[in-house]
């Protein structure tokens, strides 16, 4: 969503008008998306480095963005048309309480919508939403599962048993009465079960290990778990208006090797059905063409094996 005040400027209109007519063009492009059978859409609303911005655009973006949710939110409008729940991404503390109330209460709205998702990324950076994974990780692999019951016997019982004994099976040395001091040594011997005799040298339960997690066992699935799009599908296509040839810090993560990633030289604002069309289709037939390749090369390695 790059370019609103590019086209204020260029239109001579206030940067605030740029912004609302910014979500207009948000409005026309979701509705192609969900009619085409998209089923998760994120959207760049506020970057955490947009507050380095004046104040007034700033505040005004908050509360344009509170009244922008609660339309795309009522009852019969555009997101419960498509059957499509809203979830905004980013760091809340950083949100106003006012907005913050205005985000929930457009979450609450639409949580029972499952056809389709609508992220919005607000504020948000992928360095922040990396980092916080990072961090979230290293907390759950830091923080110890309560042990499991011992299943070894306590050494007062040993020391029970051992009392208890025949006296024909008692060696002369004198029992201690301190039972950190027994140590299994010659002329101690139980007659009634090898368990209870202490072994100074036998390896340690295992409930006195390492109880933590494995960190050698933290993978990509891992990480991907705790970003802010972990029950996502993977990203197929990302478009970025305004002739800016850059991320920007958006979704670094989740791109990968198949991402369509195309920039277009309208602006923002401009963004419409004849702009993302083209977009669309050409992404839906080199996909297509992407599988069939696969499904050829797959079919010929199953008949070299046949043969």
């Amino acid at each position: 969503m790059d370019g609103n005040r590019r086209f204020a400027r260029r239109s001579h209109i206030e940067t605030v008008e740029g912004h609302n007519l910014g979500f207009e063009a948000l409005a026309r492009i979701l509705e192609v998306c969900y009619k085409s059978g998209v089923k998760v859409v994120t959207i760049y609303a506020f970057s955490i480095e947009n507050f380095k911005r004046s104040k007034y655009e700033v505040d005004a973006l908050m509360d344009m963005a509170k009244v922008k949710l609660a339309q795309m939110a009522q009852h019969g409008d555009l997101l419960d048309r498509y059957g499509a729940s809203i979830r905004v991404l980013g760091q809340r503390e950083l949100v106003k309480p006012d907005v913050l109330e205005s985000i929930d209460r457009a979450v609450k709205l639409t949580c029972n919508n499952d056809r389709a998702i609508l992220n919005v990324c607000f504020p948000y950076t992928s360095r922040d939403e990396i980092t916080t994974a990072i961090r979230t990780t290293v907390e759950e692999y830091s923080t110890s599962p309560p042990l499991e019951p011992s299943t070894t016997f306590p050494e007062s019982r040993i020391v029970s048993k051992i009392r208890n004994r025949k006296p024909s099976a008692m060696s002369s040395e004198t029992l201690p009465t301190d039972a950190s001091s027994i140590g299994g040594g010659p002329g101690v011997e139980d007659s009634g079960s090898d368990d209870t005799t202490l072994h100074p040298d036998s390896p340690p339960s295992p409930h006195l290990s390492s109880r933590y997690p494995n960190p050698e066992t933290i993978t990509e699935a891992t990480l991907d778990a705790h970003l802010f799009t972990a029950d996502n599908p993977p990203l197929d296509l990302l478009v970025r208006t305004s002739g800016v040839e850059r991320l920007s810090d958006f979704m670094l993560w989740q791109c990968h090797e198949n991402t369509e990633i195309v920039f277009l030289e309208c602006l923002w604002p401009e963004f419409g059905l004849w702009h993302f069309l083209p977009v669309l289709v050409e992404w839906q037939w080199r996909r297509k063409k992407s599988e069939e390749r696969e499904w050829t090369v797959g079919r010929r390695r199953s008949v070299r094996a046949g043969r």
